[in-house]
């Protein structure tokens, strides 16, 4: 696990009900910029661990015979399976599991991904499982916003969300310690993931940017979503101050914009894949 946190089945209480509504998605296309790399063609199956409220499972459904999301919170599974059956996917099964808990009879995988969900692991252990778990010459799939990205400076319309402000208040309530669960947030991979992926016995490594820059309007709602989204400000940390902490946030933010509305450019999506080797 990473140093210093052990799993904790609290890491994200709370969170599933904000998580579509308060987290931007990832670049438009996405899907398709996978799609035809892998040669995708509707055949093979896709496990997607830490699947969550199946933001990346969805949008790659139509592409396999068979999509599996794999997570360890129930809630986050519930809200999957609503916008699966909201987009049409029948293709969808769910399993409330640990990655450490795989393989758990799940069978042979064509690609197998991690949406940002890779770090919350016993990484040396799941990477190596995995790789079992694929067909030959599958692929291990690692999406995430691209990081350090160029910044635009075209003026937005609307003032930016203060994230730093929000940050600054999520301190005041909780201590200076970020939380995750009833630990602390731990960030980074000793040696990058892409040396335990290559550890676990991956090769031919490629990596895909999908662009996206458009701007989008954030409510306050929006917003008191986002924060309620991340493992270290999750509802159940407020515990009986929850609602303190959601009126002065909300506060917070409507001093900002009397009008309610701010504005922040999508993220680009970072796409990297490795493979096992076909023999």
């Amino acid at each position: 696990m990473p140093d210093g946190w052990q799993w904790d089945p609290t890491l994200f209480r709370g969170s599933a009900a904000y998580y579509e509504r308060g987290r931007l998605p990832y670049a438009t296309g996405f899907a398709e910029a996978l799609a035809g790399p892998l040669g995708l063609d509707g055949g093979g199956r896709l496990l997607d661990v830490g699947c969550g409220p199946g933001i990346v499972l969805v949008p790659l459904a139509r592409y396999f015979e068979e999509v599996v999301g794999v997570d360890p919170d129930e809630d986050m599974l519930t809200e999957a399976e609503r916008r699966a059956t909201r987009s049409g996917v029948t293709n969808a099964r769910w399993v409330a599991a640990r990655a450490e808990d795989l393989p758990a009879g799940l069978g042979t995988f064509r690609a197998v991904v991690f949406a940002q969900s890779f770090h919350w692991t016993d990484r040396d252990r799941v990477a190596a499982t995995v790789r079992g778990m694929l067909e030959p010459g599958g692929a291990f799939v690692h999406i995430s916003d691209l990081k350090d990205s160029p910044s635009d400076p075209t003026p937005l319309p609307s003032p930016a969300p203060p994230y730093d402000r929000i940050g600054d208040l999520v301190r005041h309530f909780l201590g200076p310690v970020r939380r995750a669960g009833r630990g602390r947030l731990v960030h980074g991979t000793p040696g990058g993931e892409e040396l335990v992926i290559a550890r676990a016995g991956f090769e031919g490594y490629a990596r895909q940017v999908v662009p996206a820059g458009e701007v989008v309007t954030r409510t306050v709602d929006d917003l008191v979503a986002w924060t309620f989204s991340n493992s270290f400000s999750a509802p159940h940390l407020f515990g009986d101050r929850l609602r303190e902490f959601e009126r002065d946030l909300r506060a917070l933010l409507e001093r900002e914009v009397p009008d309610g509305r701010f504005a922040e450019r999508l993220p680009a999506t970072e796409i990297r894949t490795w493979r096992k080797p076909r023999v």
